[in-house]
Protein backbone atom coordinates (compact mmCIF):
# COMPACT_ATOMS: atom_id res chain seq x y z
CA UNK A 1 0.00 0.00 0.00
CA UNK A 2 1.42 3.36 -1.02
CA UNK A 3 1.39 6.21 1.49
CA UNK A 4 -1.05 8.99 0.68
CA UNK A 5 0.36 12.23 -0.62
CA UNK A 6 0.57 15.12 1.81
CA UNK A 7 0.01 18.64 0.62
CA UNK A 8 -0.02 21.95 2.46
CA UNK A 9 -2.40 24.87 2.34
CA UNK A 10 -1.72 28.31 3.75
CA UNK A 11 -4.54 29.82 5.82
CA UNK A 12 -4.14 32.94 7.96
CA UNK A 13 -0.35 32.57 7.76
CA UNK A 14 -0.40 28.98 8.99
CA UNK A 15 0.75 26.00 6.93
CA UNK A 16 -1.76 23.16 7.27
CA UNK A 17 -1.31 19.58 6.06
CA UNK A 18 -4.07 18.13 3.90
CA UNK A 19 -4.46 14.83 2.15
CA UNK A 20 -4.49 14.59 -1.62
CA UNK A 21 -8.30 14.89 -1.63
CA UNK A 22 -8.24 18.03 0.56
CA UNK A 23 -9.22 16.55 3.93
CA UNK A 24 -7.22 17.80 6.91
CA UNK A 25 -4.51 15.50 8.24
CA UNK A 26 -5.04 16.88 11.76
CA UNK A 27 -8.54 17.82 12.95
CA UNK A 28 -7.06 20.29 15.43
CA UNK A 29 -5.95 22.47 12.49
CA UNK A 30 -9.59 23.21 11.63
CA UNK A 31 -11.17 26.64 11.94
CA UNK A 32 -13.94 28.42 10.09
CA UNK A 33 -11.23 30.15 8.05
CA UNK A 34 -9.94 26.74 6.97
CA UNK A 35 -13.49 25.64 6.08
CA UNK A 36 -13.98 28.77 4.00
CA UNK A 37 -10.63 28.25 2.26
CA UNK A 38 -11.41 24.63 1.36
CA UNK A 39 -14.87 25.50 0.07
CA UNK A 40 -13.53 28.32 -2.11
CA UNK A 41 -11.06 25.88 -3.68
CA UNK A 42 -14.14 23.85 -4.68
CA UNK A 43 -15.94 26.97 -5.93
CA UNK A 44 -18.47 27.17 -3.08
CA UNK A 45 -19.09 30.35 -1.09
CA UNK A 46 -20.40 29.27 2.32
CA UNK A 47 -23.66 30.81 3.53
CA UNK A 48 -25.44 30.58 6.90
CA UNK A 49 -27.28 27.47 5.64
CA UNK A 50 -23.99 25.82 4.67
CA UNK A 51 -22.60 26.53 8.14
CA UNK A 52 -25.67 25.08 9.85
CA UNK A 53 -25.07 21.83 7.97
CA UNK A 54 -21.30 21.89 8.51
CA UNK A 55 -21.70 22.45 12.25
CA UNK A 56 -24.35 19.71 12.49
CA UNK A 57 -22.12 17.22 10.63
CA UNK A 58 -19.18 18.15 12.85
CA UNK A 59 -21.16 17.65 16.09
CA UNK A 60 -22.57 14.38 14.76
CA UNK A 61 -19.12 13.05 13.89
CA UNK A 62 -17.68 13.86 17.31
CA UNK A 63 -20.66 12.15 18.98
CA UNK A 64 -20.95 9.01 16.80
CA UNK A 65 -17.59 8.78 14.93
CA UNK A 66 -19.32 8.50 11.57
CA UNK A 67 -21.03 10.75 9.06
CA UNK A 68 -24.79 11.32 9.02
CA UNK A 69 -26.97 10.52 6.03
CA UNK A 70 -28.44 13.60 4.26
CA UNK A 71 -31.97 12.54 5.27
CA UNK A 72 -30.93 12.58 8.91
CA UNK A 73 -29.26 15.97 8.54
CA UNK A 74 -32.42 17.47 7.06
CA UNK A 75 -34.74 15.89 9.62
CA UNK A 76 -32.65 16.76 12.70
CA UNK A 77 -31.76 20.28 11.57
CA UNK A 78 -35.37 21.08 10.79
CA UNK A 79 -36.38 19.83 14.23
CA UNK A 80 -33.55 21.72 16.01
CA UNK A 81 -34.21 24.96 14.18
CA UNK A 82 -38.01 24.74 14.07
CA UNK A 83 -38.04 25.03 10.30
CA UNK A 84 -38.78 22.97 7.21
CA UNK A 85 -36.18 24.54 4.91
CA UNK A 86 -33.81 21.57 4.83
CA UNK A 87 -34.44 18.65 2.50
CA UNK A 88 -32.11 16.23 0.77
CA UNK A 89 -32.69 18.17 -2.43
CA UNK A 90 -31.71 21.47 -0.77
CA UNK A 91 -28.61 19.89 0.77
CA UNK A 92 -27.57 18.77 -2.74
CA UNK A 93 -28.15 22.31 -4.02
CA UNK A 94 -25.91 23.73 -1.29
CA UNK A 95 -23.21 21.05 -1.70
CA UNK A 96 -23.40 19.67 -5.27
CA UNK A 97 -22.02 16.16 -5.80
CA UNK A 98 -21.48 14.25 -2.57
CA UNK A 99 -22.81 16.83 -0.09
CA UNK A 100 -21.91 15.01 3.12
CA UNK A 101 -18.38 14.35 1.90
CA UNK A 102 -17.99 18.06 1.19
CA UNK A 103 -19.55 19.08 4.52
CA UNK A 104 -17.09 16.76 6.27
CA UNK A 105 -14.17 18.19 4.34
CA UNK A 106 -15.13 21.79 5.15
CA UNK A 107 -15.68 20.89 8.81
CA UNK A 108 -12.22 19.37 9.17
CA UNK A 109 -13.34 15.81 9.78
CA UNK A 110 -13.04 12.60 7.76
CA UNK A 111 -15.98 11.17 5.84
CA UNK A 112 -16.88 7.94 7.62
CA UNK A 113 -19.94 6.21 6.17
CA UNK A 114 -21.98 3.97 8.41
CA UNK A 115 -22.37 0.35 7.21
CA UNK A 116 -25.94 0.98 5.99
CA UNK A 117 -24.94 3.72 3.54
CA UNK A 118 -25.31 3.01 -0.16
CA UNK A 119 -22.18 5.04 -0.96
CA UNK A 120 -23.85 7.75 -3.04
CA UNK A 121 -23.37 10.60 -0.63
Amino acid sequence: MEPSSTLHIEVQGKSIEVEENGYLKCQEDWSEDVGNYLSKVDGIELSKDHWEIINFVRRYYFTYQNSPHPKMVAKKLNRQLGTQKYSVKYIFILFPEHPIRKACKYSGIPFVASPCWDGGY
